[in-house]
């Protein structure tokens, strides 16, 4: 038999069991992996993990798992705060990494990770890979090519009033199934734009490049939620509104807010001199992308379409993630590399954050970090 990869699975939480362990289960990627190790602080979690999904060992302490030999690569699926502590004892221990979005807080963190892998020769893939969606590449080709004329602005966004609160694995009482959300509302790493607009933000960069400013405004408006009973006191932005600058007087408005959607999730509107691209129609008439009716018949639209996300995967949750998990075992196996890249992961980080310090100074912020945009 060729070689697998031996997968460990940092966090058996929400994304953990959903976008992970019930995908990488399955039969069909078992020539390609095996699902080596699971960990998760939560006592017995871990262990019950394990055993639903026959990973091989089950560990409390992070440490425990990244000395695990048979662990060649991670998924990081923990809270968005402490991925880059996690991320870089996971390159210095020589694991390949698959980032849940976001990879960082921070673009120095980001950068760091960046040249620790390098330096390590470890792969590192980031979620959300928006620009695997065969529609967003041929939003991409149709707008280089001059399909809707000179574009004026661009739309993207996120909008959640329960945030997390009913997800099918906080409602019980077992350890898979009480995962208490309060993490998505609290700095560092909770918020929609970190958490939600981030899909957004990599379709609109991935089609448009890279952007050069951000300004705008955010705040706390909502200073509480509750969970089972409880009360939670909310620190993290859940109201922001960014504006972006690409360049030769191209802007977009973004937004990760508790209400008001103004575009389809993930899928940026586009607006030019000779037409509009809203999700996936093109001045109101559906987009014929390769492979259109195969997501127009799925529950999870284009997710359907991506490379490895075939059979039983085609109806799962999350199985985006999957797919970014599949890109990095792809590039660890057989040198493949993934344009789900950390470069551009950490250019969203930067619009990210510098749309925050914008709003805190009240100060247009340029913007430093670039990647390489695909090839159309």
């Amino acid at each position: 038999m060729a070689r697998r990869l031996g997968i460990g699975v940092v966090g058996a939480g929400s994304i953990g069991i959903r976008g992970a362990l019930e995908h990488l289960c399955l039969s069909d990627v078992q020539d390609r992996l095996f699902l080596a190790a699971v960990c998760d602080p939560a006592p017995g979690r871990a262990q019950a993990a394990a055993d639903r999904y026959g990973v091989l060992r089950a560990y409390e302490r992070y440490e425990d798992l990244l000395a695990d030999d048979r662990v060649d690569a991670v998924t990081i699926c923990s809270p968005i705060g402490i991925h880059y502590e996690q991320g870089l004892a996971a390159i210095r221990a020589g694991k390949h990494i698959h980032f849940n979005k976001t990879m960082t807080t921070t673009t120095a963190e980001a950068t760091h990770l960046i040249e620790e892998a390098a330096a390590h020769h470890v792969r590192l893939v980031a979620s959300p890979g928006q620009m695997l969606r065969p529609v967003n590449r041929y939003i991409r080709k149709l707008i280089l090519d001059g399909g809707i004329g000179q574009i004026s602005w661009a739309a993207t966004g996120a909008a959640f009033g329960a945030y997390h609160e009913h997800e099918s694995v906080r409602q019980g009482d077992d350890p898979l199934s009480n995962v208490n959300p309060a993490w998505y509302w609290r700095k560092p790493g909770g918020g929609p734009m970190y958490d939600m607009t981030v899909y957004g933000l990599h379709a609109l960069t991935g089609v448009l490049g890279p952007a050069k400013r951000v300004t705008g405004f955010s705040g706390v408006a909502i200073k509480e939620r509750r969970y089972r009973g409880e009360s939670y006191a909310c620190d993290a932005d859940d109201n922001t509104m960014l504006l972006l600058d690409f360049g030769d007087e191209l802007y977009a408005f973004v937004h990760g807010t508790f209400a008001g959607m103004v575009t389809q999730f993930g899928s940026p509107a586009y607006f030019g001199a000779k037409g509009v691209i809203q999700g996936s129609t093109l001045n109101g008439q559906p987009i014929q992308y390769p492979g259109r009716e195969i997501a127009d018949s799925s529950r999870y639209g284009d997710t359907a379409l991506l490379p490895h996300v075939v059979g039983p995967h085609r109806e799962m949750e999350e199985a985006h993630v999957f797919e970014d998990t599949m890109q990095l075992v792809d590039w660890a196996l057989d040198g493949t590399p993934s344009i789900a890249t950390a470069e551009h992961a950490r250019h969203v980080i930067e619009i990210i954050e510098a749309g925050y310090r914008a709003a805190e100074t009240g100060e247009t912020q340029e913007l430093t970090t670039t990647f390489e945009t695909l090839a159309v």
